[in-house]
């Protein structure tokens, strides 16, 4: 049995590819080796349907963020090693799964918008250029967390329509020290801020989120995107829930800057898990 997982840093899909080629699915929590350490991603690991699949897995292919050089990639190993001790485990980036999903065989530039974002220059084989992307306080341009920081920041200096935060103070008791408290105090204020993307998307008829959303899209397209050779000649692809939701403010955001967007798809797992198939 095989077991692959598309990892961001609030949630992960798993798929399990039996023996007879059935497959099973399952969602559980995030995983990112930038923020946690292989003992609190084994921890988090230990959920029910993993630990019942333990002794019957044979090979992991695992694609996370955050999953960027050798030694991230082998913090996730030996946190899938406490549970699956005997199975083959390959540790890749999230990007490698956004590419092979969205462009398959062909070349194209992939990108991710999800909690955080990314991107990448795909030959049709292998990544051959990507930008930096140094997490939520130096980057994610267009990402959940950059979205929900402007937000939050504008609910702090009051820059916002009045009737947008009476909204975020009804609906989620919201206050400047209850913010100050989840981003400086508690762990994951990536995740925090990108939870109120889900206010922002559906309040996205009124001018003020739609333009959070566009204006950080054109950062992310700018800061990415327009700084790959040939840009302009390539499809450009987008996986993850930020994209996916707001797909007609991102394909508009891109149409002003003469930008081609291909696909857009919500998670690569479905496309993951088809590679991996055709492999066996």
């Amino acid at each position: 049995m095989i077991l692959i997982a598309d990892s961001g840093s609030s949630k992960t899909d798993w798929r399990v590819i039996h023996s007879d080629h059935s497959i099973s699915q399952y969602r559980g929590i995030g995983f990112n080796p930038y923020y946690q350490t292989s003992e609190e991603m084994a921890i988090q690991m230990r959920e029910d349907f993993l630990i019942q699949l333990a002794s019957e897995i044979e090979e992991i292919y695992f694609y996370g963020a955050g999953c960027s050089t050798p030694d991230r990639n082998n913090e996730v190993s030996s946190a899938l090693r406490t549970i699956f001790p005997k199975a083959k485990i390959t540790v890749d980036h999230d990007l490698a799964a956004a590419a092979k999903s969205t462009c398959g065989h062909q070349p194209g530039i992939a990108c991710i918008l999800g909690t955080g974002s990314n991107s990448c220059d795909y030959d049709g084989k292998e990544i051959v250029d990507r930008r930096p992307a140094p997490g939520y306080i130096f980057g994610d341009e267009g990402g959940g967390g950059y979205i929900g920081r402007k937000l939050l920041k504008d609910f702090i200096n009051d820059e916002m329509p009045a009737q947008i935060k009476q909204e975020l103070k009804d609906s989620f008791n919201l206050t400047t020290v209850a913010i100050q408290e989840h981003v400086y105090q508690k762990p994951f204020p990536n995740r925090y801020m990108a939870s109120f993307c889900r206010f922002i998307t559906e309040h996205k008829s009124n001018p003020y989120c739609y333009m959070l959303y566009y204006n950080s899209f054109q950062e992310f397209f700018k800061q990415h995107v327009m700084k790959y050779k040939d840009y302009q000649e390539k499809p450009v692809s987008f996986v993850g829930s930020i994209a996916f939701y707001n797909s007609d403010i991102l394909r508009k955001a891109a149409s002003d800057l003469q930008i081609n967007v291909n696909l857009i798809i919500e998670s690569p797992i479905a496309g993951l898990t088809l590679y991996h198939q055709e492999a066996l």
